[in-house]
C-alpha cells in the first residue's frame, strides 16, 4: 500500500532522466458558504470526522507516501546545509557586529547611481513604483515632510476601505502613532540629521510580527488574547532603529492557513490589479500595501510562499532568505523549522535595503548553526551576470497556465540573449510529495505551537477553513511527520546535488495568476485546494529545505493580471539572487503596468 523509495544515490538527475514527474491531483473539491459550514461540522465530529479524513488522506497521496511509505535515508528536522565556502561575485561583506545603520549606509554603496527610470529612454513611457530613495530625496530636498506622507497615507488607507473598493489592506492602524513618528522624523530631516535612508518611509508589518502599539492577531479573532505582544519583534526594532514609519498591521490569511488572502473577520484583501480578484496569502496586506503605493516596503512571512505568492500576484517583488539570516524572535510561533520573516518591495533595491536592515542579530536560543556572513550585490547599471548557471527542470516549469509559461520563457530568452545566463536542464525529482510532505510538516508544527489554545479559544471564532484545516494538522501522526522529514533529507540531496553546477534554480512564481473572489467565500471563507496547490506548486523548497528565493515581475496574463519569475539560490546566496532579480527587473522594468487602485502617497 505504501510506496518504496530507492535511495537518493540511485535517483537521475540528468536532463531527460526518467524520473517520474507527478502532476498534482488533489482530490478535494471547493467549498464555501453553508457547504463548508457542513462539512467542517462534519469532519469534527467523532464518528463521521476520522472516516472522512481517512478518505481525503487516501486520495491525496498521503497514506501512499507517508503513512505507509518506506524512505531509506534518516529524517531532516530543519533545514541543514553542508558546510562550503561562499563564494559570490560582484559583492561586499557585512561587519557581523555592524549597527542596522552602519548596514544600510553600506546598502547604499551597492545601489546604481542612477534609478531604474534614467536608465531608459524618456520616449519610452513606463510605470514605477516610488522608492525608498524618492521618499529619502524628496525629504532631503524639503518638496515634501514626512508628516505630508503620514497624512496622504491616512487618506488613502481610509479611500481603500470606502464601498467602492474594499480592499481591506489593514487591519489595524493607529493614526496617532503614525503621525507621531512623521512628526519626529519630520523634525530630525529639520535639523539636518536624519537616522538613515529609512528615516520616515512609510513601511507596513504583516500581522504576524509583534510592532507596538498594536496587538498580533494572525488574522484571528482570539489569539491576540492568548498571547500578548508586549515588546516590537527584533526585524521591527531594527527598522525602527533607522528610522522607519511603520505604518500599522496588514491583513492576512486566518493564521496562514491559505492562498487566496480572503479572511472572513477582517475582509478579503483585494488585487490592486483587479479589485475583484484575490491578492494572495498569507501576507496578503503586505503584498496589496506595495503594490498599491501605500509604501515601498513591507514585511512578511514565507511559510508556504506566503511572502512571494502574493508578491507575484501583485506585481511587486519578494524575498524570502535563508532559514536562521533573520531573527523569528517577536513572530508568532505557528512553526518553526519552515517559516522565516521576508520582504515585500516595490523594486529590487528597495528589498535589498530592507533586507539589509534586518539580517542577522539572531537570539542565542535560535542558532542552531553560525550562518555565514552576509554578502550584499552590487547593482549596477552594466550588471554583469553571465557568469550565473540557471537550472531548469522542463516538465516543472512547464506545468502552469499557458500565459505564465510564455511569458516566463520570454524573461529567461532575455536574460539568456542580454547577459549571456546559461541555462542548464536537469532532473528534481519528487516534487508533488515535497509539497506534501511540506504539508504534513507545517501543519504539524502548527498543532503542536497553538492547536491546544485553538480548542480552547478559537474554535467557536474561527474562520470555517481554519477550522478544517486543523481538522487535518490534528490526524498527522508521528509517523508520517517522520517520513515528511525523511523526505526533506531526500529534497536536500536532490537541491544540493543540481547546485554543485549552477547557482539557482528558475522557475515560474505561481502556476496560476490570481483568480476571481466569489461573493460566498467572504462570510465563512472557502476551502480550495486545487488552486492552493497550483498557487503553491513552485514554493515550497524555499521554506521545506530553508533555501533562499525571490520573485521579480516580468510580466502580465491576457487580463492584465501579473506574473513572476522565481529563482531558487543555494543556501546563504541572498547577494546573488538579488544580483539576478535586478538585472531581470532592468530588462523589464519599462513593461510594468500601473494597479488599477493605486495611491501616489509621496506628491
Amino acid at each position: 500500500m505504501g510506496r518504496v523509495f530507492k535511495a537518493v544515490e540511485e535517483m537521475d538527475l540528468r536532463e531527460g532522466s526518467n524520473e517520474d514527474y507527478l502532476h498534482a491531483d488533489v482530490k478535494a473539491p471547493r467549498m464555501a458558504g453553508m457547504l463548508i459550514r457542513i462539512f467542517a461540522w462534519l469532519m469534527e465530529t467523532r464518528i463521521i470526522g476520522p472516516i472522512a479524513m481517512y478518505i481525503l488522506k487516501k486520495g491525496n497521496l498521503l497514506h501512499e507516501l507517508f503513512t505507509y511509505g518506506h524512505y531509506k535515508e534518516p529524517p531532516m528536522y530543519f533545514p541543514k546545509y553542508p558546510d562550503e565556502e561562499i563564494n559570490e561575485q560582484e559583492v561586499v561583506c557585512i561587519n557581523p557586529v555592524s549597527s542596522p545603520l552602519e548596514r544600510v549606509n553600506q546598502a547604499l554603496s551597492c545601489l546604481p547611481r542612477h534609478s531604474l527610470d534614467d536608465q531608459i529612454s524618456d520616449t519610452v513611457p513606463f510605470f514605477r513604483r516610488w522608492t525608498i530613495r524618492d521618499f529619502s530625496k524628496a525629504y532631503a530636498s524639503g518638496r515634501i515632510t514626512p508628516m505630508m506622507v503620514a497624512e496622504h497615507f491616512l487618506s488613502a488607507v481610509e479611500d481603500s476601505s470606502k464601498p467602492y473598493s474594499q480592499m481591506s489592506i489593514f487591519i489595524n492602524y493607529n493614526s496617532k502613532d503614525i503621525l507621531k513618528q512623521a512628526a519626529e522624523s519630520t523634525s530630525r530631516y529639520e535639523r539636518g540629521e536624519p537616522l538613515s535612508i529609512l528615516d520616515g518611509v512609510p513601511i507596513a508589518v504583516k500581522d504576524e510580527i509583534d510592532c507596538l502599539p498594536y496587538p498580533t492577531t494572525g488574522g484571528t479573532k482570539w489569539l491576540h488574547k492568548f498571547r500578548k505582544a508586549t515588546d516590537d519583534a527584533t526585524c521591527v526594532k531594527l527598522l525602527r532603529a533607522c528610522g522607519a514609519m511603520l505604518v500599522g498591521k496588514t491583513n492576512m490569511h486566518e493564521l496562514g492557513m491559505g492562498t487566496s488572502g480572503i479572511n472572513p473577520h477582517y475582509g478579503a484583501t483585494r488585487n490592486p490589479y483587479n479589485n475583484q480578484r484575490i491578492s494572495g496569502g498569507s501576507s496578503s496586506g503586505s503584498a496589496a500595501a506595495v503594490s498599491a503605493g501605500l509604501c515601498p516596503a513591507a514585511l512578511g512571512v514565507d511559510g508556504g510562499g506566503s511572502v512571494r505568492m502574493p508578491a507575484s500576484l501583485c506585481g511587486v517583488v519578494g524575498l524570502k532568505p535563508t532559514f536562521g539570516r533573520i531573527s523569528h524572535f517577536g513572530v508568532l510561533p505557528l512553526n518553526w523549522t519552515v517559516g522565516m520573516v521576508g520582504v515585500l518591495a516595490a523594486t529590487v533595491e528597495d528589498a535589498l535595503i530592507v533586507y539589509t536592515a534586518i539580517c542577522g542579530h539572531l537570539p542565542s536560543d535560535q542558532l542552531v548553526s553560525l550562518p555565514p556572513q552576509v554578502n550584499l550585490p552590487l547593482l549596477q547599471t552594466n550588471n554583469s551576470v553571465g557568469d550565473l548557471k540557471l537550472a531548469k527542470y522542463t516538465k516543472w516549469f512547464n506545468d502552469c497556465d499557458d500565459n505564465i509559461r510564455s511569458t516566463c520563457h520570454h524573461a529567461l530568452d532575455l536574460l539568456a540573449g542580454n547577459y549571456g545566463c546559461k541555462i542548464l536542464e536537469v532532473t528534481l525529482p519528487e516534487i508533488e510529495e515535497m509539497r506534501l510532505a511540506h504539508y504534513v510538516t507545517i501543519g504539524s508544527e502548527c498543532n503542536t505551537s497553538i492547536g491546544s489554545s485553538f480548542e480552547k479559544l478559537g474554535l467557536a471564532s474561527s474562520g470555517w477553513d481554519a477550522r478544517f484545516a486543523f481538522r487535518v494538522y490534528r490526524s498527522f501522526s508521528s509517523k508520517e511527520f517522520l517520513n515528511a522529514q525523511r523526505l526533506r533529507y531526500r529534497q536536500m540531496y536532490y537541491h544540493m546535488e543540481i547546485f554543485k553546477n549552477a547557482n539557482v534554480i528558475v522557475t515560474p512564481t505561481t502556476a496560476v495568476t490570481a483568480y476571481p473572489i466569489q461573493q460566498d467565500a467572504l462570510k465563512y471563507g472557502e476551502l480550495d485546494y486545487i488552486n492552493g496547490a497550483a498557487l503553491m506548486r513552485y514554493q515550497v523548497a524555499g521554506n521545506f529545505l530553508g533555501l533562499p528565493v525571490i520573485t521579480v515581475p516580468v510580466g502580465y496574463d491576457k487580463l492584465g493580471m501579473p506574473i513572476g519569475l522565481q529563482f531558487i539560490g543555494r543556501p546563504w546566496s541572498e547577494a546573488t539572487l538579488l544580483r539576478l532579480a535586478f538585472a531581470t527587473e532592468v530588462l523589464l522594468s519599462q513593461n510594468y503596468k500601473m494597479p488599477k487602485t493605486f495611491y501616489n502617497i509621496l506628491d
